[in-house]
Formats: C-alpha cells, sequence, structure tokens
C-alpha cells in the first residue's frame, strides 16, 4: 500500500527528549516500512526514518528555536502532500484538523488521527462543518466531546517490544514524567511521595507557556529532600529511570486522550498510580497493573500496597495490548476499510 503520513513539525521524528505525538507517528511509520508498505513522511528535515522523507522544514521547530506562526510552514508541507495526492492510495494525517480544508479537496482519502484533547468548544462547529471527514481516535474516552465526528475506529498507541526493557525489581523510589503543566499536576505527585515518604523522581520539559507556572508553583516544592528534578530524557535514559521505578505516579487533572508515558511505564514492568480521567481507564487496570485513584488519600495508600502488584503482569499486559505491531494492524485495517468505501462511492 503507498501512503502518506503527514507529522507535526515541531519535534524530529523521533523526537529528541519530549514529544509524543512525534514518537508515535515514528514509531508507525518505521513499522510500516518493516511490513513491506510503500511509505512518504512528510515531517522536519531533521527526523530519521526508512521511509522516503519530504522535509516540512529544514529541522524541527523546537529544537530550532522557531519564532515564527508555527501555521505556515504547514500550510506549506500540506500543499506538497495534496498537490502529490495521486501518488498514495490513503493519506494519513496526524495534525488533527488542519488538512480538513485539503482532504476535503482530496483524489484519495485522507484519515485524521486527533491526537490532542477535544474538550473545546470551538471544535464541535468546526467538526461539523468536516462533517464528512475519517477521523481516528486515540481512545474512546476522546470521542465524548464530539460524539457526532465520522469515527473510523479508536486506535491504541503502541511501541515497539525491545524499545523498552523489562526490570524485574525496582529502587525504590516514585517517578513522574513529562511536560510541566497545570493539567499534569507534578505538584499533586510531590505532595504525593512525600506523604507517603518516598523519594520522587521527576523528568519533565517546561515549554515557554509554562515557565510562570513553574517558577511559581513547582520550583519552590523542589526543595524538598525527597524531591529530585531530573529534566527532560531520551529513550535510554528513559528505560533506567522509569525501569527502575517502583511506580509511576499519573495525577493528571484533566482529559487524557491516551497518555503514552503508560504504557511506556508498563514495558518496563513499573505499575502506574493514575486519576481516572480521559483513556486512564481503557489502559490501566485497577489493581493489576496499577491503583486509579480519586484523590491524594487514596494515591499514598496506594503506594504502601504497590508490594501487591506484579511487574511481570505489568509487562505482560503491554506485550498484549500496547506493542507497535498491533498498532499498525489496526491502522491497516482502517486503511483497508476507508479505501473499501471509496472505492464503492465511485463504483
Amino acid at each position: 500500500m503507498r501512503i502518506a503520513q503527514i507529522a507535526p513539525l515541531y519535534e524530529s521524528l523521533p523526537p529528541h527528549g519530549y514529544g509524543g505525538t512525534e514518537r508515535v507517528v515514528s514509531y508507525l511509520t518505521e513499522q510500516l516500512v518493516a511490513e513491506g508498505h510503500d511509505v512518504t513522511l512528510f515531517a522536519s528535515g531533521d527526523s530519521k526514518t526508512g521511509a522516503r522523507l519530504v522535509p516540512g522544514a529544514r529541522e524541527a521547530m523546537r529544537r530550532a528555536g522557531f519564532r515564527g506562526d508555527p501555521l505556515l510552514p504547514h500550510m506549506l508541507m500540506l500543499e506538497q502532500v495534496f498537490t502529490r495526492a495521486d501518488d498514495f492510495d490513503v493519506i494519513h494525517s496526524h495534525i488533527d484538523a488542519l488538512a480538513m480544508p485539503f482532504a476535503r479537496r482530496s483524489p484519495v482519502p485522507v484519515i485524521s488521527t486527533l491526537h490532542g484533547r477535544l474538550d473545546l468548544e470551538d471544535l464541535v462547529p468546526l467538526y461539523r462543518e468536516y462533517a464528512e471527514q475519517w477521523v481516528v481516535s486515540i481512545s474512546d474516552s476522546q470521542r465524548d466531546p464530539l460524539p457526532d465526528a465520522r469515527w473510523a475506529a479508536t486506535v491504541h498507541h503502541g511501541l515497539p517490544r525491545d524499545l523498552y526493557a523489562f526490570h524485574p525489581d525496582d529502587q525504590g523510589y516514585l517517578a513522574f514524567i513529562g511536560r510541566v503543566s497545570p493539567e499534569k499536576r507534578v505538584d499533586r505527585a510531590i505532595e504525593i511521595a512525600i506523604r507517603a515518604e518516598r523519594p520522587l523522581r521527576i523528568a519533565a520539559k517546561v515549554d515557554k507557556v509554562d515557565v510562570e507556572y513553574f517558577r511559581e508553583t513547582i520550583q519552590p516544592m523542589l526543595n524538598h529532600p525527597l524531591v529530585s528534578w531530573i529534566g527532560e530524557v531520551n529513550d535510554a535514559e528513559k528505560d533506567e529511570f522509569l525501569g527502575n521505578a517502583a511506580a509511576m505516579l499519573f495525577p493528571i487533572d484533566w482529559p487524557e486522550p491516551f497518555g503514552l508515558t503508560m504504557i511506556e511505564a508498563l514495558a518496563c514492568g513499573t505499575p502506574v498510580i493514575a486519576w481516572q480521567h480521559g483513556s486512564v481507564a481503557e489502559v490501566l487496570e485497577h489493581g493489576v497493573t496499577g491503583f486509579l485513584c480519586d484523590d491524594v488519600g487514596a494515591a499514598v495508600r496506594a503506594v504502601h500496597r504497590l508490594g501487591r502488584l506484579s511487574r511481570k503482569t505489568c509487562r505482560e499486559a503491554f506485550d498484549r495490548r500496547f506493542t507497535v505491531e498491533r498498532m499498525v494492524a489496526d491502522y491497516v485495517t482502517v486503511y483497508e476499510s476507508v479505501l473499501a468505501g471509496s472505492r464503492e462511492q465511485w463504483t
């Protein structure tokens, strides 16, 4: 199958540090190539891929310190994609609704995986306007604000099996990984660790929009002797960071569309203590691969109950549900279904 993959230009594929969407698109692209598909990847020019790379920008925006309007290079990239639409059997966009005006006029089927939050009121009229466009959710819960969109499928994220090693033993600390922002609630993670009297290591990035929040709210909390700030980590560092943790804390305060770090932790054999928002209950099994909590007290009690969980079971859940092979099989099914529907439309 001839497939175009359209990636965001904010991070390279794979990203050097943080970058959930770009990471998933990279895994998807490389596995499609490994399975014999003809894939053209539209992404930043510093990306590394076995696909045919068409640069949408010379370098990933964040790495290059891009200060212009991020819409403009994405629009130019989309023009490149759809000028060549006849070269593909299907076009797969990962830049949310941005491709839809082009997709409406495309001679070949287009699907858009929606990677972000959808509980924003301005999205309702937008997706109503593009109601004919195929969209894919990354969790069932993500669909709730837009039940009438043209959902082709839900495809949970997947990772390469050998990306992270299974760690049968831990070093006793709790881990927080991701982005420092009000909805990620690293402040809550710090409170949990202090009340549970467990060391907490924080591997996180701070976006420009969150610098003031970090300085005013989080930085003063880092002075506690149980709390260690690590900063951003790459995949190799993440393996050790997550794999040696007794648990990963995921105390979110927003409708998480998926939560890639949860399955990264499971791949290492590390259970997750998380709040029941968004996709969490779809990814984790309470009392088996982690604990689902509603308040800090419950999370502290969960820390003290970690010995009841099996790290081997966590890894087995990853192998069964969250590999890149399963993700690619799901997407190929979507491609074939959309293609079949498109052929029927014109016959």
